[in-house]
């Protein structure tokens, strides 16, 4: 008669397994409260719900996150602000023209945040900043600094090679960002309840407004290159 394996046989797959499920855990409730933040608002959301949805307890949720507000503030960095510093070093690299740099900063930022879940925390703090500052200080530091600062570098980057002519960069950036925010808005808003006939194709989209902005950036034809000093602060 052949003898059964122990039980202590099958231990090590199990330990393994479970293993693999307590590193998941994290990534897991982090996909859970992102879905939720963005369909309920942060407000509305309940820690046991994101809890339920990544298939924890309430109590495995506190062990990674002491509270709702450190779990949407680990949320924004996991889908937004964690990955400036990589965009930072792809514009370092980049190798090309500003224009062709600024066309990949818009249709990189459509696949990687806006096409994604992640495009309705702007709209989340849109609504609910006034009522949340700590959080809207979060997000002014973690993302709109960074994000504004990498906007500006690139239009610096054009006015200094003499592609395009002198600007306030500050407003600058927010022609910039008004497209990227128009997209998160629609696909989060109004974009979820009209008809096919008034659907945005957000490559379409950001093409018309790419060609709008640089039309309005280019320095003219046989203009002699500013030098930095001559654009506005």
């Amino acid at each position: 008669m052949t003898t059964p394996p122990s039980k202590n046989f099958t231990l090590p797959d199990q330990q393994a397994r479970r293993s693999r499920r307590k590193e998941a855990r994290p990534g897991e409730l982090l996909a859970a409260a992102l879905d939720l933040f963005v369909e309920k608002g942060f407000a509305a959301t309940r820690v046991d719900e994101v809890a339920q949805r990544a298939g924890v307890s309430k109590g495995t949720l506190f062990l990674y996150f002491p509270s709702k507000e450190e779990l949407f503030k680990a949320v924004v960095r996991e889908n937004i602000s964690g990955r400036f510093a990589e965009w930072n070093d792809e514009i370092d690299r980049f190798d090309g023209s500003t224009h062709d740099m600024l066309r990949y900063c818009l249709f990189n930022w459509w696949e990687r945040v806006g096409s994604t879940q992640a495009s309705g925390i702007p709209k989340l703090m849109m609504s609910e900043a006034q009522n949340f500052p700590e959080l809207a200080s979060f997000y002014r530091q973690e993302v709109m600094q960074p994000g504004n600062a990498l906007i500006e570098r690139v239009l610096r980057r054009g006015v200094a090679s003499g592609e395009f002519r002198p600007m306030d960069f500050t407003y600058g950036v927010y022609l910039v960002l008004a497209p990227m925010l128009f997209l998160a808005l629609w696909k989060h808003s109004l974009g979820t309840c009209c008809g096919d006939d008034v659907q945005l194709d957000p490559h379409k989209y950001l093409a018309a407004q790419l060609d709008m902005l640089t039309h309005g950036f280019n320095q003219p034809k046989n203009h002699p290159n500013p030098s930095l000093e001559h654009a506005l602060p």
